[in-house]
């Protein structure tokens, strides 16, 4: 990632094309180690950012995914594109996940499609800055709850009875979940009910050999970015941690690719990594 980014603003939800610079996001010069080989992964939000390289890297690991997403049609093309370059199916489930019934639908879609669901990824969000309280709309709040936090809610639930002993549930949390955002108040409260209900389902599913677990990404430069922030806050993004500059999606996607790997991770659950370029956090 480079030392500056120009202002810059995009229409949510974003394109990954329109970003100056564009995020590292592809994983070129990941080589895999067979460590998902023949497994199956849903993945929501995962036609760019973190998502995109998610979807490569277990890709690169010898799994078939699905990727579940808005409408960011020409991302899900090329993310798939990417994921079959290394002989690995790729199955796009485009639709609103903020909706109850679209929840269920992606996971029996990735299950038909896939013939079976080894791992699922909750990754995807919503976000939007406000300046108080007092500016947050009732709208906007059940909007974010809706699919930062009831989507992973309703997506798990239609998983389960798909998963076996030895799958992996990988939450995508965020830092604001951990120490909270002014600005981000609504968001920064459906990333801490993530990482208490990442708490609760390792500790109820661990009888049934399914993990749970959570990455808590700092700053990441994806296409929420621009297409939700104010071009001010674009340019300055990432500056404050100790490194100086936020993280591209290749250099979070390593954590999932951690967690979903039984052979890395076989005594993980339940907890939370946080990828977050230097900061220190109390407690």
């Amino acid at each position: 990632m480079p030392e500056t980014t120009p202002p810059q603003s995009q229409p949510y939800p974003g394109r990954t094309g329109e970003m100056v610079p564009e995020p590292r996001d592809e994983m070129r010069d990941y080589e895999g180690r067979d460590l998902l080989k023949d497994k199956k992964a849903l993945i929501t939000g995962g036609d760019s950012g973190i998502g995109r390289a998610v979807a490569v890297a277990f890709a690169k690991e010898g799994a078939d995914v699905a990727i579940a997403y808005l409408t960011e049609h020409e991302d899900a093309a090329h993310t798939r594109k990417l994921v079959e370059e290394t002989g690995r199916r790729c199955v796009l489930l485009p639709g609103d996940l903020g909706d109850r019934a679209h929840c269920g639908a992606v996971v029996e879609q990735a299950v038909s499609e896939l013939g079976g669901l080894d791992v699922l990824v909750n990754n995807v969000a919503y976000q939007a800055p406000v300046n108080s309280l007092e500016e947050l709309t009732d709208e906007q709040w059940e909007r974010t709850f809706a699919v930062n936090i009831h989507s992973y809610y309703r997506v798990t639930k239609a998983a389960l009875p798909h998963l076996r002993e030895g799958s992996a549930i990988v939450n995508t949390s965020s830092i604001n979940g951990l120490r909270g955002n002014k600005s981000l108040i609504d968001y920064a409260a459906t990333k801490g009910a993530i990482n208490a209900f990442t708490y609760s389902m390792a500790q109820s599913l661990v009888e049934r050999g399914i993990r749970v677990n959570a990455v808590a990404p700092g700053p990441v430069w994806t296409p929420l970015i621009p297409a939700t922030m104010p071009e001010e806050k674009v340019e300055k993004f990432g500056k404050h941690v100790p490194m100086g500059r936020p993280a591209d999606p290749d250099e979070i996607a390593p954590s999932y690719v951690f967690f979903a790997a039984e052979r890395l991770s076989s005594y993980y659950t339940g907890e939370v990594l946080a990828p977050v370029g230097g900061e220190t956090l109390p407690g």
